[in-house]
């Protein structure tokens, strides 16, 4: 759903270039001073059929826009509270701790210290294909939890109650096996570009023996 928002994003933008760059040379090329024509050409003060033109064309571009994203904004802010994958994100200068529950039961939770490799980080282990709630949690600064391949980013505030929609969202990763970096996007101090970790993905059986190992350490 990211992905189609932001293509259409795209599309529009460069169709309305496209157009701007066409106005623009026909403009240029056409409506050029004749070194044959000394006089100045008629004056007009207005002209309303193309004031109407450009304040209607810009309304229904904004409304569009505006339309798409408010639509695609209701279902990526949803949470169903289902999943059976849920993690608790604790942000906090500089590094993360994970906290996974897989239907009810806590795994042994996963901690950091700045790093300059991401591969070095604490790493979040998350089964592909699968709806996992996140709930964010600070008790100092404004941090960001971003991963890029996942399409998404979220801010973490401190002092929001702990009960409250705003510090939840839900995912379903991606169909695919691997290790994607993951790193603190909001500047949150002197630390802060090594405030890294990854997500590694693995398919259903690695989940499995993942969470039986995880519980016995727990």
């Amino acid at each position: 759903m990211v992905q189609s928002l932001w293509n259409g994003a795209w599309i529009a933008a460069l169709a309305t270039g496209a157009v701007v760059i066409v106005l623009i040379l026909w403009a240029t090329i056409f409506h050029r001073k004749r070194r044959a024509k000394a006089e100045l050409p008629p004056q007009v003060r207005y002209n309303m059929p193309i004031e109407i033109l450009y304040t209607l064309i810009p309304l229904v571009m904004v409304s569009v826009f505006f339309f798409f994203t408010a639509r695609d904004s209701e279902v990526l802010d949803r949470v169903d509270g289902d999943a059976t994958v849920k993690v608790k994100v604790e942000a906090y200068q500089w590094s993360w701790r994970f906290t996974t529950t897989v239907n009810g039961k806590p795994l042994k939770p996963v901690a950091g210290v700045p790093v300059s490799d991401y591969h070095q980080g604490p790493q979040l282990v998350l089964p592909n294909k699968t709806k996992i709630e996140f709930d964010l949690q600070t008790d100092d600064v404004i941090h960001s939890f971003w991963v890029p391949e996942f399409l998404f980013k979220r801010d973490i505030i401190p002092g929001i109650p702990e009960d409250s929609p705003g510090r939840k969202f839900q995912i379903t990763t991606l169909d695919a096996r691997g290790t994607y970096a993951g790193r603190c996007a909001e500047l949150c101090g002197v630390d802060h570009s090594r405030m890294l970790f990854s997500v590694k993905l693995v398919n259903q059986d690695e989940w499995n023996q993942y969470v039986s190992t995880q519980g016995a350490a727990q």
